[in-house]
């Protein structure tokens, strides 16, 4: 399995907004529905008002680089150009199946 960690550097107070957008667009609800996605799902920080996490579960890094081309995913970088400083990512693989 491939395991994503993404941590979104809002800009201040904005977080709430571009999480409401990510669900108004639907761009979560696509992601999980592509073949090979396991897990999708964001989360607010409990330690920096401004840091929005993201953590993906799939089945390997190619369906992941799929995941990449879809149009949701390009809509989430438009929305990260407004709404984002900068971001975090880790990238882990594990034997475990899902």
């Amino acid at each position: 399995m491939f395991v994503l960690n993404v941590i979104f550097n809002c800009k201040p107070g904005k977080r709430e907004e571009f999480h409401k957008l990510i669900k108004a667009y639907g761009i979560d609800a696509a992601s999980r529905e592509e073949d090979g996605c396991y897990r999708y799902d964001f989360f607010m920080s409990a330690e920096d008002p401004d840091d929005l996490f993201l953590l993906e579960f799939w089945r390997d890094a190619d369906a992941q680089k799929v995941h990449t081309t879809a149009p949701h995913f390009a809509k989430l970088g438009e929305l990260k150009k407004d709404y984002v400083t900068g971001q975090e990512v880790r990238r882990y693989f594990t034997d475990e199946e899902a």
